[in-house]
């Protein structure tokens, strides 16, 4: 166990960032005694918090009213016309934004850590800087984030990113999306759903790299439904101001005009003046830092954790690490996260939920592989009449019989996904599910109801 202690140092620990992990960090440290500095330049919370997990789910909800008033006329309700109010939603989610603030400030005054507001830079593999005054740690915790890549050609300039798309003065009527990840088709469907006309371009065949190739190509097909103009090998070669708005020159020879751009291109390091030259912090091949199992630098005295060090870029797993960091440095445990049975959600429309392998990774990793797959239209859209089904996957590695994959796509996919993650992670067989008995009528009993395979 590492002494709890230091009497070289004004600080045992001072954690630069005060996203999910900092703060996890910081606090579950203090708490046990050590003293704690964490520096923040510029909203408690982090990504998650300001501008990612919470206002975007806050609008995914938004965005689905619409829909709900056209389904219920199925069901025989009659409803007047509706209108956003795109001012009062963004005031309200700020408002939201500012109590999640105030309430990590006090998660972690109550333990005593220092709150220092300023942007930090390291001096030395014990010093850090904030705003000209200098402060000694025995120990440092990078954590600070991810920031929006945006790629450079001409016009560039003008485009959005997530920092900036959740509080535009006025609502786009035309949005342009520039990307194929998740964060790019998630604001696809929320602004679809809020009213925009929405085109989403991506470079390659098929977007969602890295997810299951089912769940990309189905959910490519139900994001054109709901209304999205989605477009693959497409790509902005340059961006013009126009008399009402911006115009897009595509590379393959197309124009489009836009209210916004929103470029969600990907997310790189948020290191660029921590001044990490003057210590013996390494990057890894894709501009991570390099850390090892327990989360120390090549500068020994150096720490850093969440998605600035790569691996999945998700808030759980942020904190998941920080505990680890702190139960390693400060309690009675060394051990690093298990990183297997992540389950992940993308808030697109329909929603994705995955937790496992894909199909091409299990058939990589064993010798031996069985899919079962089922497509339908879920129950409530059988009066709604919306054009929108649901898929669901199960990828079982045969000489064990585990499921080692599950996937799907539809309504609550996020929900559903993190039992099945439990189950999982208990080493649950094709059988275990063959066995459980579903909940009727639901979309998850699905999962226990498959029962011949697709492909062997």
């Amino acid at each position: 166990m590492n002494s709890k202690k230091s009497t070289e140092f004004t600080y045992d620990l001072f954690v630069i960032g005060a996203g999910s992990g900092g703060v996890r960090a910081a606090r579950v440290a203090a708490s046990t005694g050590a003293k704690v500095a964490i520096a923040e330049d510029r909203y408690m919370g982090g990504t998650c918090v300001n501008v990612g997990c919470v206002p975007k789910k806050l609008y995914v909800y938004a965005s689905e009213f619409g829909k709900a008033f056209v389904d219920s006329a199925g069901f025989g309700w009659q409803v007047g016309g509706s209108r956003l109010d795109w001012p009062l939603l963004r005031d309200n989610k700020t408002e939201e934004i500012s109590r999640l603030n105030s309430i990590y400030e006090g998660l972690l005054q109550a333990p005593g850590v220092e709150i220092i507001h300023g942007r930090a830079r390291i001096l030395s593999p014990h010093t850090v800087e904030v705003d000209g005054l200098h402060f000694s740690a025995e120990r440092i915790l990078l954590a600070t984030g991810t920031w929006p890549y945006v790629p450079e050609f001409p016009g560039s300039e003008f485009m959005l990113t997530s920092n900036e798309i959740f509080d535009l003065k006025n609502f786009p009527s035309r949005l342009l999306i520039l990307g194929g990840g998740y964060i790019a088709t998630e604001f696809a469907g929320i602004f679809n759903g809020l009213g925009s006309q929405v085109t989403q371009l991506y470079r390659g065949d098929l977007f969602m790299r890295g997810f299951d190739e089912d769940i990309r190509t189905f959910l490519a097909n139900e994001v054109r439904k709901s209304g999205v103009d989605l477009r693959f090998n497409s790509q902005i070669q340059a961006i013009y101001r126009s008399s009402n708005g911006y115009h897009a020159v595509l590379e393959e020879g197309n124009e489009l005009e836009a209210d916004a751009i929103l470029c969600a291109t990907g997310r790189q390091p948020n290191i660029s003046d921590l001044n990490l030259d003057c210590t013996k912090v390494e990057l890894d091949d894709y501009g991570f830092i390099r850390v090892n199992d327990y989360f120390q630098t090549d500068e020994p005295s150096i720490y850093a954790l969440g998605d600035l060090i790569g691996g999945p870029q998700l808030t759980p797993v942020a904190i998941a690490q920080a505990m680890a960091f702190v139960q390693g440095q400060f309690g009675e445990k060394v051990r690093s996260p298990d990183y297997e049975f992540i389950p992940t959600a993308v808030f697109s429309q329909p929603t994705v939920g995955t937790v496992g392998l894909t199909e091409s990774e299990a058939r990589e990793r064993h010798a031996d592989v069985s899919i079962y797959r089922s497509e339908f239209k879920p129950m409530k859209h059988t009066l709604s009449k919306r054009e929108e089904r649901s898929m669901m996957k199960l990828v079982v590695e045969n000489a064990s019989r585990r499921v080692v994959g599950l996937h799907m796509v539809g309504p609550d996919a996020g929900e559903i996904i993190q039992g099945m993650a439990i189950a999982m992670r208990c080493g649950a067989t094709k059988e275990d599910f063959d066995r459980t008995i579903g909940v009727h009528p639901t979309s998850a009993e699905e999962f226990v109801t498959m029962r011949e395979p697709v492909t062997v």
